[in-house]
């Protein structure tokens, strides 16, 4: 019998990406409310450096950005893939205007979804942004995140380009369905 290791923790996913837009000078970072940006959410209202605004809706995200940009600032949104769809018109700003967009988006509707009306937009969002000029990175693994958070700010700063980050379902974990009685 031979003992093992236990397994390591999870890499700190929303961690690794705040780290990330910190260090690329990100100070403005615009949401609407989502459980599965909960951690990353919360680092950015702990951070006086950092302005974090709550949005009514997903595409005020875009003209946040944009108006950043604009004042000499970069700003992240925060969505999720059911959000998406309430962008398109807007996302038309970013290559008219040539300008710099990051986006970290929640995904819903693939693995273990619970709700049915999350599959379409889920199966639609990363073709949805394509179409609108976006270009489209999924985050499948923890480990990667920062990484890739890094790389994603790196090529929408630096290139003027707008970029969405897709973070799969199976990273946030499985949504369950609650009753309050």
């Amino acid at each position: 019998m031979t003992v093992s290791d236990p397994p390591s923790p999870a890499p700190d996913w929303p961690l690794a990406i705040y780290q990330a837009l910190k260090a690329a000078d990100v100070r403005q970072l615009c949401y609407v409310p989502d459980a599965g940006h909960s951690r990353l959410i919360r680092l950015a209202h702990d951070d006086p450096a950092i302005a974090a605004t709550v949005l009514t809706t997903e595409e005020e995200g875009i003209a946040l950005s944009a108006g950043a940009w604009l004042g000499g600032q970069r700003a992240v949104l925060l969505m999720q893939s059911s959000g998406v769809g309430n962008c398109v018109n807007m996302l038309s700003l970013l290559s008219s205007c040539r300008f710099p967009f990051l986006s970290f988006v929640t995904m819903r509707g693939e693995w273990a979804e619970f709700n049915p009306w999350q599959v379409a937009m889920g199966k639609a969002t990363q073709a949805a942004f394509e179409i609108m000029g976006v270009t489209v990175f999924r985050l499948e693994r923890p480990e990667d995140a920062g990484e890739m958070a890094a790389a994603a700010a790196r090529l929408a700063y630096d290139s003027d380009q707008p970029i969405a980050v897709l973070i799969a379902q199976r990273m946030i974990g499985a949504k369950k369905w609650t009753e309050s009685r």
